[in-house]
Order: structure tokens, then C-alpha cells, then sequence
């Protein structure tokens, strides 16, 4: 088992996983991202996220997407684990935790505030792993989001 940084060249791999996981999350019509576009972003100067691969003897096996966000309370930066996933084949033998660990390095090594995450409220498994690391559900916030005709509506106003 290793855990790798992604590069360009894995893009049709993690749109793969993506795909996987909006599979299981059930909302399989939902991607929308085309690995050249994944491609190109990761090429870019200013690369809107980082990726890092698990692999199994050289195959890979899941991956954890994250990019970073900022504290202003406590002044530093942190990192916002947005998707992280193993194939069902690979479950169990450790490559979630090995992605999170390492996610866990890196803010450190960083010296980022804080690793935040998202978790589907019906997804137990993703619960469990997650309160396995002692991860606090932010239970007084509600996620906002604004997307599509709204995001245009608040724009154009």
C-alpha cells in the first residue's frame, strides 16, 4: 500500500472516483467535471485543488481531494477535505486511513489550523470512520451553498 500526490497524468483515474462516489452518494447524473478538465486544472499555476492517490501493487484504489481554506480567527490556513474515497474491492484494508493520516500530515507539516469535512447525515460508515479520528460534527452549522439560476439571480442583482 502507498499514498501518493496526484498528478495531471491521473486525472481520467480520479474522474473515475468521482464518479464511484457520486454513484454511492446516489446522485450518479451529478458529474458534470471531464478529465480534461481535471487535467488542465491540475496543470494550471494556481491549481484549485490537490489530490492524493492510494495504491495497492501499482493500482490505484482510492483517493482523498482536498484544497485550502482559511481561519480568520485563528489567522492560518486549513484544509477542506472534499471527497474521499475507496473503491468496495479495497475496503478495510486501510487506504482510507492511510488518506486521512496523511491529510493529517500535511496540515501539520503546513501548519494549517484545522482538516474540515462534509459527510453525508445517512452515510453510518463515513460517520463512524470519521468519529474514529475523534472529528467534531459541527452540529450549531448549516452549509450553505448557492449554485446554478440562484448564484446567477445573486449575481446579476
Amino acid at each position: 500500500m502507498s499514498i501518493r500526490a496526484a498528478n495531471p497524468g491521473d486525472a481520467p483515474t480520479i474522474l473515475r472516483f468521482i464518479q464511484e462516489l457520486a454513484d454511492y452518494e446516489k446522485e450518479p447524473d451529478a458529474v458534470e467535471v471531464t478529465a480534461d478538465v481535471l487535467r488542465a486544472q491540475m496543470e494550471s499555476e494556481r491549481a484549485p485543488f490537490e489530490c492524493l492517490i492510494a495504491e495497492e501493487g501499482g493500482e490505484p484504489v482510492g483517493f482523498a481531494l482536498f484544497f485550502q481554506t482559511y481561519s480568520t480567527w485563528r489567522g492560518k490556513p486549513g484544509l477542506w477535505l472534499e471527497d474521499l474515497y475507496v473503491t468496495p474491492a479495497a475496503r478495510g484494508n486501510g487506504h482510507g486511513a492511510a488518506l486521512f493520516k496523511r491529510l493529517g500530515q500535511l496540515c501539520i507539516e503546513r501548519d494549517y489550523a484545522r482538516l474540515e469535512l462534509c459527510a453525508l447525515d445517512w452515510n453510518e460508515p463515513a460517520l463512524a470512520f470519521y468519529r474514529s479520528w475523534n472529528a467534531t460534527p459541527m452540529s450549531e452549522w448549516t452549509t450553505w451553498r448557492l449554485d446554478g439560476e440562484a448564484l446567477q439571480r445573486l449575481a446579476a442583482s
